[in-house]
């Protein structure tokens, strides 16, 4: 399959995320079945860095786990060629082999690579790493599973 790049616009079609909470800018190659590399660029303006830490902001391990997270749900709907809807969404749903390299500070440019390891039943696993300047940030497997929302 051929790489693909997407847009925020296009981002923001395949994730339910908003304000402050979509933490993906930009993808930059994406192919479906395989791997996705996308970007989140970290500001001083982030909702987060005034109480972490007000005299070093750093940006959460949790969320940087989050954008992987994000990440893996757009390689999910580009892999079935669907998009979420108001029926359907991808959860994030397990974390494994979590590790912290070093901090994610303003001005960092974040890069986050996924790749598929397997999907059964609507549960992907995923291979995800987090870089700042080609330097590991932070790395996990991660999983994520389509679930069918109930009103």
């Amino acid at each position: 399959m051929s790489e693909e790049t997407i847009d925020i616009h296009e981002v923001m079609k395949l994730l339910p995320h908003r304000y402050p909470f979509l933490l993906i800018d930009r993808v930059i190659e994406c192919t479906p079945g395989d791997s996705l590399v996308a970007l989140k660029n970290v500001t001083i303006n982030e909702p987060f860095f005034p109480g972490h830490f007000p005299h070093r902001p750093v940006m959460p391990g949790v969320l940087i786990m989050e954008a992987l997270a994000q990440a893996t749900g757009i390689l999910a709907f580009r892999t079935s060629g669907t998009h979420p809807d108001e029926d359907t969404l991808y959860y994030f749903v397990g974390i494994d082999k979590a590790r912290f390299k070093q901090p994610v500070e303003p001005g960092d440019q974040l890069m986050l690579h996924v790749k598929a390891l397997k999907s059964r039943g609507g549960i992907w696993k995923f291979d995800a790493v987090a870089k700042v300047d080609n330097k590991v940030v932070a790395s996990a497997e991660l999983m994520c599973a389509e679930r069918k929302i109930s009103s």
